[in-house]
């Protein structure tokens, strides 16, 4: 049984050149949410990801309590089904290494970006949708999609996330944009401690606060 006091936390966060103009936005928003997630019940793990036309891993599985300020480096194009695709199947092998009683009973995993895909070279659309819809159906992983300038819906529910845990915002409200995803997040790790449901929504105040 897996342990449902403990959350990992995935965060896929576009680094790409365009994001230089909302950088320390960005920064602060990232900080800002992860300082929101320490503050609540229960353990929390983070994988952060940062992706251009090149991906790194920041964090594998890290403790919250152990993580320091993120930092952001706008760099290159946009290869987000790249990113996501790796990240969901280094994640996906490292839970299945390890022991049961040791897993989280919750994932949630946030993808944030400003741009739409130009530059994978790894994944393709149908197989990053294949690997959500896998992961959620098998496994009750839940995905967050954070889009700006873009029809954030339209990207979302193309590769198999549904709307009401995406966020369309515009750039000069990426603070907001993560302070109602903190929101989410820590809806979604009470229920799981509790054995409630876990399918959360975006309210409309937080979508307005976005916009």
């Amino acid at each position: 049984m897996t342990n449902k006091n403990l959350t990992e936390i995935v965060v896929v966060l576009d680094r790409s050149g365009s994001m230089m103009s909302r950088k320390y936005d960005a920064e602060g928003g990232l900080n800002h949410f992860l300082y929101e997630q320490r503050k609540l019940p229960g353990e929390a793990r983070l994988t952060l990801t940062q992706f251009d036309t090149e991906y790194e891993i920041v964090h594998n599985g890290v403790s919250l309590a152990e993580v320091g300020p993120c930092t952001l480096e706008p760099r290159g194009g946009t290869a987000l089904l790249d990113a996501v695709g790796r990240t969901i199947y280094e994640v996906g092998a490292r839970l299945a290494r390890t022991q049961e009683s040791q897993r989280p009973g919750l994932v949630v995993f946030v993808i944030v970006t400003d741009g739409e895909e130009n530059s994978s070279r790894e994944y393709n659309r149908a197989q990053v949708k294949h690997m959500i819809e896998e992961q959620s159906g098998r496994y009750s992983w839940q995905f967050v999609y954070l889009g700006a300038n873009q029809d954030a819906f339209a990207e979302a529910g193309g590769i198999g996330i549904p709307a009401y845990t995406t966020l369309n915002y515009v750039g000069e409200k990426t603070a907001q944009a993560y302070s109602s995803t903190a929101a989410i997040v820590g809806r979604m790790r009470s229920a799981a401690m509790c054995g409630e449901s876990v399918n959360m929504a975006f309210s409309q105040e937080e979508r307005s606060e976005a916009n």
